[in-house]
């Protein structure tokens, strides 16, 4: 498969990209700055270096033309502001599946937040964050020409992966590492029958491929 990923650089997104190509995929990641192009291409990764926060749908679909599937794993940061919860969180998602329609990438996998949800109320930047990424589901779930898949993990840690989750439309928060959701993610972008599913995800009993299957289709 080709799988192109939006926010290359991000903590999750180099995971997943070591994993899709250590199984064969040929992966391609988006990213701001030149300078981190080095690490993509270790991580074996093709950069594509592009702003999605200026970029226009015909630029970025013609990055994502041919690709199997398309994985928007930007955010703004902890770091950032509310302005850029709007930026990126929401409108860069928003860009990047409308891009992925117009490209003809049907499969489509978001990486979101628990408690995201668009009726959010509250001022403060964490609770922007959860409007913004609330309103970017939304949008997905009307794009008929998209199956989509949205995932929403738990609290990140950096903690070793235990390749055991739970992965349910449901969970309950608890804490996720980083590592295991990039296992997920590289489930998910192979596994089209979850297609159309909203997941919450935490660490949790079964292994990986298990949890994945056991959803599918649902």
């Amino acid at each position: 498969m080709r799988i192109v990923i939006a926010g290359g650089h991000g903590q999750i997104a180099l995971r997943l990209e070591r994993l899709l190509a250590a199984r064969g995929d040929e992966v391609a990641g988006i990213i701001r700055k030149a300078e981190q192009a080095d690490d993509l291409r270790e991580a074996g990764a093709e950069p594509v270096v592009l702003d999605l926060e200026s970029a226009s749908v015909d630029e970025v679909a013609e990055r994502l033309r041919g690709a199997d599937a398309a994985v928007f794993a930007a955010g703004a940061g902890p770091g950032s502001g509310v302005a850029r919860k709007d930026t990126v969180d929401k409108a860069a998602a928003i860009l990047f599946a409308d891009a992925a329609v117009k490209a003809g990438v049907r499969r489509f996998v978001i990486v979101s937040s628990m408690g995201a949800d668009p009726r959010h109320e509250g001022d403060e930047v964490f609770d922007v964050y959860l409007r913004a990424k609330g309103e970017a589901d939304a949008y997905v779930r009307g794009l008929d020409a998209l199956d989509w898949t949205i995932l929403r993990p738990g609290q990140l840690t950096d903690d070793a992966g235990t390749g055991l989750v739970r992965l349910e439309a449901h969970t309950g928060r608890g804490p996720i590492p980083r590592d295991d959701v990039a296992a997920v993610l590289a489930e998910l972008v192979d596994t089209s029958a979850t297609a159309g599913l909203t997941l919450e995800l935490i660490s949790g009993p079964a292994p990986v491929s298990v949890a994945v299957k056991s959803v599918a289709g649902n």
